[in-house]
């Protein structure tokens, strides 16, 4: 039986996906910085759902949420890095602190749980890793830079990653979701203590107090989760996956607009290669 550890799954698409991975007959360590969230889990499913007090960024709590999942279930085949947080703030407006716990949690923390369930990965030759990323990570907006920054990051590592172990079977997966129903755009954003004005008609229009997308986002996380689940199933999958038609569209004109880019300086670009006279 398949186990999986899935961070951040009191709510929107990792309890989404714990619910798929319950129902499916696997099992799931269910992580939330409060187990009282994850209680309807653990009563419907006794067994097979097990829940785990974690915050991301706490090393000790790592370390003891892979070691009682070892304990359980005898290791972690899937290990989902969903748990996460938005932020909104210009460049200038964001404290050392704030961006400390964002990078802390959205970033240093999975990389740390992804160290704690190599080894055993390793060991079996087998496994997968499953990094929740974004749309922001191929494409910038105001107000989101250290945001997407954390996931670029996090977009980074995983691509090194995936040359690393996919020849000791492997496997390592990027997420890249577009706007989901879920509490990212509410209980989950964060922003800057500091308010400077002039940043209102760039950063300013996407502070919290200005989102009007929260309970109207077009993705579904229940149809997100099942994909999620059919795709680290499936034989052949690709590194990332872009969640949603809005994902799509947006991925693609950023990529395309890089390509433009490229293409229209590649002549100056190409003027700092040796000419073959010497330098």
């Amino acid at each position: 039986m398949t186990t999986w550890l899935i961070t951040g799954a009191s709510s929107g698409l990792g309890a989404a996906l714990a619910r798929a991975v319950l129902h499916r007959g696997d099992n799931a360590v269910v992580t939330a910085r409060n187990t009282e969230h994850l209680h309807d889990l653990t009563t419907a499913y006794p067994d097979t759902a097990l829940a785990v007090p974690l915050e991301i960024g706490d090393h000790a709590q790592v370390v003891a949420a892979v070691d009682v999942a070892t304990s359980r279930f005898g290791g972690v085949d899937v290990l989902v890095n969903n748990a996460g947080h938005g932020y909104r703030a210009a460049v200038e407006e964001a404290a050392v602190d704030e961006v400390d716990e964002l990078f802390a949690t959205n970033f240093f923390g999975p990389i740390d749980l992804i160290k704690q369930v190599l080894p055993q990965m390793r060991g079996r030759r087998s496994g997968a890793i499953v990094n929740v990323s974004s749309i922001g990570a191929p494409r910038y907006n105001p107000a989101s830079g250290y945001y997407t920054a954390t996931k670029a990051a996090l977009e980074g590592v995983s691509d090194a990653l995936r040359r690393e172990v996919e020849p000791l079977g492997i496997r390592v997966l990027v997420l890249e979701p577009g706007a989901f129903r879920t509490d990212f755009s509410g209980r989950s954003l964060k922003q800057s203590r500091t308010v400077i004005t002039d940043y209102a008609d760039t950063a300013g229009k996407r502070r919290r107090e200005n989102d009007t997308s929260h309970g109207t986002q077009p993705g579904d996380p229940d149809r997100a989760a099942q994909l999620i689940i059919d795709t680290v199933y499936a034989g052949q999958a690709p590194f990332r996956l872009l969640l949603g038609t809005d994902a799509i569209s947006i991925v693609r004109d950023e990529l395309q607009g890089r390509i433009d880019e490229i293409d229209a300086w590649a002549d100056i670009s190409r003027t700092t290669d040796f000419n073959g006279a010497g330098a």
